[in-house]
């Protein structure tokens, strides 16, 4: 039945495979608590008592105690599991739907796991201070250098930047297009990137690098924008790097480990590919973007509606926070201000739509 049910959730509802195994995890937690039992001998109390039980549980690596997001997660996989399992034919006489609804996380829990914190981000010249910091000495040095100025140039998810192919980017018209069909999107979701405005000097570190392997490396369109190393043996019968393949990068863990390192090498706390986007969002707000050049903004990075920009990706830190409220001050204006009031108005009418979308 589990094998059955990861193959609906793959075929019919269209899930990946991270969300497959997230799936699964959490339904082996459950079994493993349960001791095995039937499922057709489920009772409430098995679903009580898994909750009290999660509750204390700790994280195997950390041992830390397992985080609310965790939690709320875990408990709606096996929720939806239940509900699943109540409509099949041999599990109808002793499931109820209902039955499932006790997998739901306390209230206070839930609050704690869908409250949004501040993430930090670097600033734009830290980002550059990094840039600067590079070497460039080599071909794979000249690649990770390009990859970073990349990620804040596009604003491209790591999957992403690790599935580009040269003929996704345009330099005549500044332009990426990260289509779903090649790259490795979120929700397999297509659309158009415009090189964001972060300065001459970071765009002419991806154009120069996009020129040398269309040029000099003889690279085609469907060959990566940033390949893997290649790795070869040497004199010394020991592996190491010897330029770069025509192949990509199986999935992003190099480019977080670059991160890692760069950042390091300059002193900073280690930030995240992810964490330029929300970069890009604080220069949107210095920029002081009128309602439709933050839409513009907004959709270069993926987004149908300017309400996840500002929810997922714009909070101010404190600091800013206390700056901006300090210095307001009322002075009444003869004539409204129009981009404000047309934004405003945009964010209503997208919470209106999003309520009758239940």
């Amino acid at each position: 039945m589990k094998r059955r049910y990861l193959q609906f959730l793959a075929d019919v509802k269209g899930r990946d495979e991270a969300s497959l195994d997230a799936v699964a995890k959490a339904i082996e937690r459950f079994d493993d608590y349960n001791r095995r039992r039937d499922f057709k001998k489920f009772h409430i109390e098995q679903a009580r008592g898994f909750k009290a039980n999660l509750m204390e549980q700790t994280n195997v690596r950390t041992g830390a105690p397992l985080s609310a997001s965790t939690i709320k997660s875990t408990l709606a996989n096996l929720k939806a599991f239940f509900v699943w399992l109540a409509g099949e034919h041999d599990y109808r006489s002793s499931l109820k739907i209902a039955d499932a609804e006790y997998f739901n996380p306390p209230e206070n829990l839930s609050r704690i796991a869908s409250a949004h914190r501040h993430r930090s981000c670097p600033t734009l010249e830290q980002i550059r201070t990094v840039l600067e910091a590079m070497p460039t000495e080599t071909e794979t040095q000249r690649r990770d250098r390009a990859l970073v100025a990349f990620a804040i140039l596009t604003g491209a998810r790591d999957s992403a930047i690790v599935s580009f192919k040269l003929k996704h980017i345009d330099l005549e018209h500044e332009l990426l297009e990260q289509d779903a069909r090649d790259v490795t999107t979120k929700r397999a979701k297509t659309f158009s990137t415009w090189f964001f405005p972060v300065g001459d000097s970071i765009k002419q570190i991806v154009v120069d690098w996009v020129r040398f392997l269309r040029q000099e490396k003889q690279f085609g369109p469907d060959d990566p924008i940033f390949p893997k190393s290649r790795v070869e043996p040497g004199p010394d019968m020991h592996f190491a790097v010897a330029g770069l393949d025509r192949a990509h990068w199986a999935n992003a863990h190099p480019v977080r480990a670059l991160f890692k390192e760069v950042f390091a090498r300059v002193d900073l706390p280690y930030f995240n590919p992810h964490s330029f986007r929300n970069t890009l969002v604080h220069l949107a707000y210095e920029l002081k973007l009128d309602a439709e050049q933050f839409k513009a903004w907004s959709q270069n990075l993926g987004h149908e509606h300017c309400l996840t920009t500002f929810s997922s990706y714009g909070q101010l830190p404190a600091h800013r926070q206390a700056e901006i409220i300090r210095g307001l001050a009322y002075t009444p204006k003869s004539e409204p201000d129009e981009s404000a009031s047309d934004l405003l108005r945009q964010l209503a009418d997208q919470l209106e739509r999003r309520k009758k979308a239940g």
